[in-house]
């Protein structure tokens, strides 16, 4: 802005210099002109005063020569007036000059002042004298004198006077423009700083806003319109921030959105480069955004299905649907959606990519299945048995009472077992859909485990099996009782059902505190020494219908729900439930409960 602030100087004093100068050059004309014409006046004056007093005689005819009378009187009359004094007859012909000899002169009739002279009014020029040297003034005029003289009278003066007086004045007026040139430079210097000071600080303004510093204002100024001009930067500022705050906050949204939907999102342009990858996105393929923006779509070739979607999607300019089966590196079932991307002057822009992961519920959809039919088997293994033997009966073949009674114990314990299944169908169809309602209370661990060694007491003597209890004495826990007595029946009962005559069971009790859940814990653990587990049963051992030995679990009169039942239970109650076992050595269930629930 500082060169600008010198140009303006510059053209303020160039200004002032060309006007001072015009007015110096205007002055010295009109000085000049002013002093010729007074001289004009004064010299025509002079000839009127010269024509009453002259006596010159008329000049002969035919002769040549001239009388020395015009020659001493032209002497005479210089020395009088102070100039140049010529005679000049009405031929033009000089015949006296103060200064000159009069033959040597030329014909001065076509002179401007000669030509131009009346008896009324003096003729006069100003032109250089090649006999002098000099500019000269001129003036002349005809005159009849009372000798008989007719003829012109021409009076002429230097002008090195007037030069003289123009110099001095040029001096004088040359100084005072000096002095009036520093003091216009400093004016003008203020001047233009003044002018500039405020622009520049608009300009610095402008200069932050436009390199995104939203809070750069310009603030109060004068009220000319430099002060309009640096108002209405503020107020542009203020809408400009406003927008882009508005703009920031809908990118913030907009971001908060992308980065949290369940769905991949890839957005590749008209180049054919990816624009866009959400945080789903990455995940779902195992890619990161840093490493794929901005470069082309075929990167991604590992997955050779989904770059052939996307290069179809670019070619046809479509919606389209498909659902591919990706590795990354396990199997992943995704559905995806191309949507081509226009604008309002539905200007193609590239097209967007949607993916959503189905593996889980296709893979839920395979449960449902099998529970169905897991269900339908299980019901039908009963019903069929009670309908056969019912059928038996009721034909009349059975005769011997000992085999008739045997048959209607068969039919009575396969419609307990049906109905003890279809409680626990419906029991797991509640918990599962969280329509249960926990009933929190202190529970006395001992007491509790008391009253399940109880319930269990009688098929675990006619095993001979030995249940131990290591279990606190004045151990609480707040938990719903009946759900947590639910929880070990089916454990400690499965501990029976599952371990050869003459084994035992230990319950052991424990308080410990978990740095993850930052709160004091309990666990159960359920040990017997029983046929134990297969390792690859391990995982899949708490799936509803999942039993490691099918025909032993039916004749001991399992549902194959019991377990599963369990860890619904467990985790309504915010914990955690393992096994750990081996074959011929026997299994270990443990259960971790908190000691006290959160508040619902």
């Amino acid at each position: 802005m500082k060169p600008f602030r010198s140009r303006l100087t510059l053209i303020l004093l160039l200004l002032v210099g060309v006007s001072v100068l015009a007015a110096g050059l205007t002055m010295a004309k009109v000085f000049r002109d002013s002093h010729i014409h007074s001289l004009e006046e004064y010299m025509g004056r002079e000839i009127s005063l010269l024509e009453d007093l002259l006596e010159l005689p008329a000049l002969p005819e035919g002769s040549a020569s001239t009388p020395a009378i015009f020659e001493d009187e032209a002497r005479r009359l210089a020395q009088l007036t102070d100039s140049r004094v010529t005679f000049v007859d009405r031929e033009g012909r000089v015949i006296g000059d103060s200064q000159s000899d009069p033959s040597s002169m030329d014909n001065h009739l076509d002179r401007e002042e000669i030509r131009t002279s009346r008896p009324d009014r003096p003729g006069h020029s100003v032109r250089y004298s090649d006999t002098l040297g000099r500019d000269m003034l001129y003036v002349a005029a005809p005159i009849v004198s009372d000798g008989g003289f007719d003829g012109y009278i021409r009076l002429s003066m230097s002008l090195a006077i007037v030069e003289e007086g123009l110099q001095r004045g040029w001096i004088i007026m040359g100084s005072a423009l000096v002095v009036l040139f520093l003091i216009a430079a400093a004016v003008s210097y203020r001047l233009a700083k003044g002018l500039t000071r405020p622009i520049e600080h608009i300009m610095d303004t402008a200069n932050r806003i436009s390199k995104l510093d939203y809070d750069a204002r310009v603030g109060p100024m004068r009220r000319d319109e430099i002060g309009q001009l640096g108002a209405s930067i503020d107020n542009m500022a203020d809408s400009l921030q406003a927008q882009m705050l508005t703009i920031r906050d809908n990118e913030s949204l907009l971001q908060n959105v992308l980065d949290n939907m369940t769905g991949g999102i890839i957005m590749v342009d008209e180049q054919e480069n990816i624009g866009l990858v959400n945080r789903q996105a990455q995940r779902m393929l195992g890619i990161r955004s840093d490493r794929v923006v901005g470069r082309p779509y075929v990167e991604l070739k590992r997955f050779y299905e989904l770059t052939r979607f996307i290069e179809e999607g670019l070619q046809r300019k479509v919606r389209m649907h498909d659902e591919l089966t990706l590795f990354v590196p396990e199997e992943r079932l995704i559905t995806l959606d191309g949507v081509p991307m226009t604008v309002r002057d539905k200007s193609y822009h590239g097209m967007l990519f949607l993916f959503q992961d189905i593996s889980d519920i296709r893979r839920l959809e395979r449960m449902r299945s099998e529970f169905v039919a897991n269900v339908s088997h299980e019901l039908k293994t009963p019903v069929a048995a009670v309908q056969g033997f019912a059928e038996t009966l009721l034909a009349g073949g059975v005769k011997d009472e000992e085999t008739a009674r045997s048959f209607l114990k068969i039919i009575y314990d396969e419609g307990d077992r049906l109905n003890r299944l279809i409680g626990d169908i419906l029991d797991l169809s509640k918990i599962e859909s969280r329509r249960i309602q926990l009933d929190y209370a202190p529970v006395h661990v001992l007491t509790l485990f008391e009253s399940v060694s109880k319930v269990l007491e009688g098929a675990a003597e006619h095993k001979r099996i030995e249940i131990r209890l290591n279990v606190p004495e004045e151990l609480f826990i707040e938990a719903d009782e009946d759900r947590l007595r639910q929880i070990f029946i089916n454990l400690v009962g499965n501990g029976v059902s599952y371990t050869p005559e003459g084994g035992r069971i230990v319950i052991k009790v424990e308080e410990f505190a978990d740095g993850e859940y930052e709160d004091e814990r309990v666990r159960f653990s359920i040990v017997d020494n029983g046929i134990g587990i297969p390792k690859k049963d391990l995982p899949r051992i708490f799936e509803r219908f999942y039993r490691v030995d099918k025909a032993r679990s039916r004749s001991s009169g399992g549902t194959g729900l019991g377990l599963s039942i369990v860890k619904h239970l467990v985790e309504l109650h915010r914990g955690s439930i393992s096994v750990e076992s081996e074959l011929g050595v026997g299994s270990t269930f443990s259960v971790e409960l908190p000691v006290l629930q959160e508040n619902p």
